[in-house]
């Protein structure tokens, strides 16, 4: 399968690190020029340098910014006007038991995890469907589908950004612009690192820890194991590619077979 992107500009949000610098990698080998965004300028410099050392020739360029936030937003899009290929990723989570979680904390969930996402859809989709073609792509979890009681507002809030893309699809409807979800499963990154130590004892070597954490609490996975960040990215890789052209409003599962359903 020959994935092609050579003459596309990709964004990757939330890319400094983990599943976010992944996909911008392997959307850097397959010919995108990406752009990297988040928060700190020093992280995103260290996440621009090894997208380039991975990738001979990478086009990378990278914008600091809270894209969380309105100002943030303006700062990308006055950087990043256009783009082919749309990928929120950026997300926030954590446990807390579902009783004691505030209503500023659902705010700053839904605000992060979902309005990042419409209002970067808002800004780009026109773009893409004038032009005839683009990708957005949203990066949500086995978490929307199966809502973990120690994350209920984390959960509730991935449910929501598949109902965002569904929507969004619609509203791309023949224009040669798709858009989908990407529901991850449980994945190896250095955040999730420490949820796992939060849940397990941290006397625990990594390995030992993973599958204490998997045995535990997630037991109905099929992988018995984390997915690794680039395992995620390949299926956003192939989103993105001309080759997905006749899938649109999916959730598309990387999931280990964690979520319990024959359907995608």
């Amino acid at each position: 399968m020959r994935l092609d992107l050579t003459g596309r500009t990709a964004l990757v949000t939330g890319s400094s690190q983990g599943i976010g610098l992944a996909i911008a990698t392997g959307l850097a080998s397959a010919g995108a020029a990406v752009v990297l965004t988040a928060r700190g300028e020093a992280r995103l410099a260290a996440a621009a340098d090894e997208v380039r050392a991975a990738v001979e020739g990478a086009d990378v360029t990278t914008v600091a910014a809270d894209v969380s936030s309105d100002a943030g937003t303006a700062t990308l899009l006055a950087a990043v006007p256009d783009v082919d290929v749309l990928v929120n990723n950026l997300g926030v989570f954590g446990a807390q038991p579902a009783l004691e979680v505030p209503d500023d904390e659902w705010r700053r969930y839904f605000e992060v995890n979902v309005l990042t996402a419409v209002r970067l859809i808002r800004s780009y989709l026109p773009g893409m469907r004038e032009r005839g073609w683009g990708r957005a792509l949203q990066i949500a979890s086995d978490s929307a589908v199966v809502t973990p009681v120690e994350m209920v507002h984390y959960g509730v809030s991935k449910t929501a950004l598949l109902a965002v893309s569904r929507g969004f699809a619609k509203e791309a409807a023949g224009s040669g612009v798709t858009v989908n979800s990407v529901i991850a499963g449980p994945t190896h990154t250095g955040g999730v690192e420490d949820f796992v130590y939060s849940l397990v004892s941290r006397d625990l070597p990594w390995e030992e820890a993973q599958r204490e954490f998997m045995r535990l609490h997630r037991p109905q996975s099929l992988l018995q194991r984390l997915i690794e960040p680039e395992e995620i990215a390949a299926m956003v890789v192939y989103l993105a590619s001309p080759l997905a052209s006749a899938t649109t409003g999916g959730a598309l599962r990387v999931d280990g077979g964690y979520v319990d359903s024959i359907l995608p």
